[in-house]
C-alpha cells in the first residue's frame, strides 16, 4: 500500500509524496550546486528562492539526504522507511555556500548562505539531518579557497577558513576533494593531475587530521589521460621529498541523470552521476523517479 499527498511545485504543477514498499534496486539522485544567489538561475548559480524551493519539493516527495560516503556503505540509517535517499553536493566552495557573520564577538553562520538555509530548513522539517556533500578548493580564485579567503568576498576573512571545513566535519557532512584549483585534468601531464589532487587531499587534512576522504568530483567533469588518477595515486613534495598518497571510493561526474544505487548490479562508484540544478532539472527528476518508483526506497530497518 502506497500513501499520498499532493504539494504545490516551483514550477506551478503539483507534488505527489508517496511513502511506498522498498526498492533497494533504485536510483539515487546525487544533486550538484556551485554558487548559491544571484538574480536569476544559470548554469552554475541556482538563486536563494530556487534552491529553497529544491529543498522543499525534495523532502515534500519523500526524500531524506545522505552523503555519499554513507551512500558507498549502503548506510541508509537517516532515511525512514518507505521514504528515499538524495545526495546533495556543492561544488567549488565559495562564500556563497558557507558564509559567517560576526555577530556580538561570536561567528554565526550567514542564514542567507546555502548551509544557513540548510540548516534553518532542518529546523523545521524533522529529519532533514546535516548529511550534505562539500567538494572544495583550497587553493581556487575568486573567493573559492575553503569559503571565502578575502574580506572582499562578502566580509569573510581568512582566519576564518579552517573553522568552517572543521564546522562542517563535526556536524556531519561529507568533505570531497575537487582538486587544488579547479584544474581540467583531461589537460596536464599525470604528475600535475597527481599534485592538484594530493594538494587539495592534504589542505582537508590539515583542518580535520586522519579524516577519511571518500569522494572526488572531477572539475568540468573532466577525466584525466590517466584515469585511474582520478581516484587513486601519489604526488612527491619537491621540497621535503616526503610522498602524499591518496586514494577515494567514488568519483563524481558532472551530469549524466540519476546515478545507480549501491544494490544494483551495475552500480560502479568510479563513475558516480548526478543531476545539475539548471532550470527545473531537479524537480523534474525527482518528482520523475517518484512517480515511476524507480527511485531507492529504504525498507523497514
Amino acid at each position: 500500500m502506497t500513501r499520498s499527498t499532493t504539494t504545490s511545485g516551483e514550477a506551478g504543477g503539483t507534488i505527489t509524496a508517496a511513502v511506498g514498499p522498498a526498492n533497494l534496486q533504485g536510483r539515487i539522485p546525487v544533486l550538484e550546486y556551485h554558487v548559491i544567489g544571484g538574480d536569476k538561475n544559470t548554469l552554475y548559480t541556482r538563486t536563494v528562492a530556487s534552491y529553497r524551493s529544491d529543498l522543499d519539493s525534495a523532502y515534500k516527495l519523500g526524500y531524506r539526504p545522505i552523503t555519499m560516503a554513507q551512500m558507498l556503505d549502503k548506510d541508509f540509517r537517516d532515511v525512514p522507511a518507505g521514504m528515499a535517499p538524495v545526495v546533495v553536493v556543492f561544488d567549488d566552495a565559495s562564500d556563497s555556500q558557507f558564509r559567517y557573520l560576526e555577530q556580538n564577538g561570536a561567528l554565526i553562520v550567514d542564514p542567507t548562505s546555502a548551509l544557513g538555509i540548510w540548516e534553518d530548513f532542518a529546523r523545521t522539517h524533522p529529519g532533514w539531518k546535516p548529511r550534505a556533500v562539500f567538494c572544495m578548493l583550497n587553493g581556487g580564485a575568486a573567493g573559492h579557497n575553503f569559503f571565502g579567503d578575502n574580506p572582499k568576498f562578502n566580509g569573510q576573512k581568512k582566519e576564518w577558513r579552517f573553522p568552517k571545513v572543521k564546522y562542517l566535519a563535526d556536524q556531519g557532512h561529507e568533505l570531497c576533494v575537487h582538486t587544488l584549483w579547479h584544474a581540467k585534468l583531461s589537460q596536464y601531464p599525470d604528475n600535475v593531475v597527481q599534485e592538484q589532487i594530493a594538494r587539495n587531499a592534504m589542505g582537508i587534512d590539515s583542518v580535520v587530521p586522519g579524516y577519511r576522504i571518500r569522494t572526488i568530483a572531477l572539475p568540468y567533469g573532466l577525466w584525466p589521460k590517466n584515469r585511474p588518477l582520478a581516484w587513486q595515486g601519489s604526488w612527491t613534495d619537491p621540497k621535503t621529498g616526503k610522498a602524499h598518497p591518496y586514494k577515494f571510493d567514488a568519483v563524481l561526474e558532472v551530469a549524466g541523470g540519476p546515478a545507480r544505487g549501491p544494490y544494483d548490479p551495475q552500480f560502479n562508484p568510479r563513475s558516480v552521476n548526478r543531476i545539475q540544478a539548471i532550470g527545473n532539472d531537479i524537480v523534474r527528476t525527482l518528482t520523475t523517479l517518484q512517480q515511476s518508483n524507480t527511485r531507492l526506497v529504504v525498507g523497514a530497518k
